[in-house]
């Protein structure tokens, strides 16, 4: 999509220094844009490449401003007027709305809504205006989905569970499927218990492909509003997740855990079950929280992998370092008079 720069500023704001009616047709990196391309900089580290930059125009900040070749726009955050900006310049034509002659629809629809090849919805639902159901989806009885919704190719929404407006939902991605609970009978078997609960979804959330959050065991698992799941992550029965909480890739979430609103959980970190983590958290990638967090800040964490009862050992030892620290800092000083005063 082509956009003029005027155009943009008159849409997101901005102070525009330059040529106002400089067509641009896409977005990139600094040292990689060519004519006709529009770049940012966000990060000083890269300042170094605006001097020879080919891009047709900068979004920067005003401080970078003086030393743009090229026109640019002044703007206070420009990764986020990158990231609005996107999202423009990557719109395209919505998928026709109607139903395919392939699809099985068994609930009444809006005409605004757009059901692809072979889905699958069931008695009941609801969906809202302007949503898009991509090809292969099953969606199950008595399912809610809000307004302008794109829900990719090959998703399943299991019975009961219900997401809010503006949700995208990438491929392979399960919601509503049975959360992992058994009893062990005398024998050694496992019975299975019943999950009865379902998956609630607040509004403008966003779960990346062949992510899994299962239904609740007797309550529901909650999703909040703006919450940004990346891909392969696994949320547990009756996972609380806080609004606007942002989760990478394989992140891996036991059961009732309930994480605060406005937190961050790197790639592969791993949450215990019945731990509550505080509004605010950010937990590095690979860490493995084992209690709950009550104050908000950035936590990291690993150990190595070894015997359980040696690891309780341990790590029992590691919580008081500090404190044998400062004993043997007093030792040391007290050793150091001794040796004076021989």
């Amino acid at each position: 999509m082509t956009r003029r720069l005027d155009e943009i500023v008159a849409r997101f704001g901005g102070d525009l220094r330059g040529d106002g009616s400089i067509a641009v047709t896409g977005l990139a990196t600094l040292e990689t844009a060519t004519a006709g391309q529009l770049s940012f900089l966000a990060n000083t580290k890269y300042r170094g490449q605006l001097a020879t930059t080919r891009a047709a125009a900068v979004i920067l900040s005003a401080e970078m401003a003086d030393q743009c070749p090229v026109a640019a726009i002044v703007t206070p955050q420009p990764y986020l007027y990158f990231a609005h900006l996107s999202q423009w310049l990557a719109e395209g034509p919505p998928p026709p709305a109607g139903i395919h002659p392939s699809a099985v629809v068994e609930s009444a629809i809006p005409a605004s809504v757009s059901v692809g090849p072979q889905v699958w919805i069931a008695a009941d639902v609801e969906l809202g205006e302007n949503t898009v159901i991509g090809a292969q989806c099953r969606i199950g009885a008595g399912v809610r989905i809000g307004a302008d919704c794109r829900i990719y190719p090959g998703v399943t929404v299991y019975a009961g569970c219900r997401i809010g407006c503006r949700a995208i939902i990438h491929s392979g991605a399960v919601i509503g499927a049975d959360g992992f609970g058994f009893a062990r009978a005398p024998d050694g078997t496992w019975v299975k218990i019943a999950q009865t609960g379902c998956v609630v979804i607040g509004d403008d959330v966003e779960i990346g492909a062949n992510t899994t959050i299962d239904r609740g065991a007797l309550e529901d698992t909650i999703i909040g509003d703006g919450v940004k799941l990346d891909n392969q992550i696994q949320v547990a029965h009756n996972v609380q997740i806080g609004a606007h909480t942002a989760i990478a890739g394989c992140v891996g979430i036991a059961g009732s855990a309930t994480i605060g609103a406005g937190c961050t959980l790197g790639g592969a970190a791993m949450i215990l079950g019945h731990l509550t983590l505080a509004d605010g958290v950010n937990v590095s990638s690979g860490t493995l929280v084992g209690k709950s967090i009550t104050m908000p800040g950035s936590y990291t964490g690993t150990v190595p992998f070894m015997a359980h009862d040696d690891w309780l050992k341990n790590f029992s030892r590691l919580r008081h370092l500090d404190a044998m620290a400062d004993k043997i800092r007093a030792l040391e000083k007290r050793l150091a008079e001794l040796e004076k005063n021989r």
